[in-house]
């Protein structure tokens, strides 16, 4: 059972941390490149702020974009602003991500995201906390995987590992950490390869944030993981 009120708190905790964290950098700063091919910092903070924008549509019964294009050029047209600016935005429309939580829900009710995905209602502060962590990692700014909460990247790892589980072109794979094991890939009666790491390299190669250097690998090469 997904707890969204607990998922909410880490959320708004999750916030806190990346806000302050940002505080800390100037206009110039905001401008460099973060860690995602093509987009600056400003541009990874424009989309936080739209994403929580978005995700209040979502809760709220209407489409999470207008269109994937308009959704780009939202984020083009907010990258370039002032250091100040970004913060107030990702703090407004967080404040407003919050209020739609905190609002009176069916929160067992289905929804709708992007490109025709559905899931229940609880599970999308979760999937807003995915946002705020991973994003905040990939600013570049001093926040790296392995200073993920424990609990978030357990989550998330199980998240993705069922992500690719049945997925044709992923061999049949078990992930382990050395205390916890997962099964991802095709269905097959045992595994072809086990792949093994720690929980950040775990994490940072199922989400497209490591390549997988740092894991060791049996019973073949590191599978190839199609995009997310």
């Amino acid at each position: 059972m997904i707890d969204h009120a607990h998922d909410l708190a880490s959320v708004r905790d999750a916030t806190e941390r990346l806000l302050t964290a940002v505080g800390k950098l100037d206009n110039a700063s905001v401008t460099e490149s973060s860690r995602l091919p093509g987009w600056t910092r400003g541009h990874v903070l424009a989309h936080l702020a739209r994403n929580a924008d978005a995700l209040v549509n979502v809760l709220e019964g209407r489409p999470m974009y207008v269109s994937g294009e308009a959704r780009d050029a939202d984020i083009e047209r907010d990258a370039p602003r002032s250091l100040d600016a970004q913060l107030a935005d990702v703090r407004e429309s967080a404040a407003g991500f919050q209020a739609a939580g905190a609002a009176p829900a069916d929160w067992s009710r289905t929804v709708e995201l992007r490109n025709g995905v559905t899931d229940s209602a609880s599970r999308v502060p979760f999937r807003r906390w995915v946002e705020v962590e991973l994003h905040h990692v990939d600013l570049g700014i001093g926040y790296e995987l392995e200073d993920l909460p424990a609990e978030f990247t357990g989550r998330e790892t199980d998240f993705l590992a069922a992500r690719f589980t049945g997925h044709p072109d992923v061999p049949p794979t078990r992930l382990t950490d050395g205390t916890h094991a997962w099964h991802t890939g095709r269905e097959a009666e045992a595994p072809e390869v086990t792949v093994t790491g720690s929980p950040a390299d775990l994490l940072g190669w199922l989400a497209g944030r490591r390549e997988g250097t740092a894991l060791t690998v049996t019973g073949g090469p590191l599978p190839e993981l199609p995009p997310l």
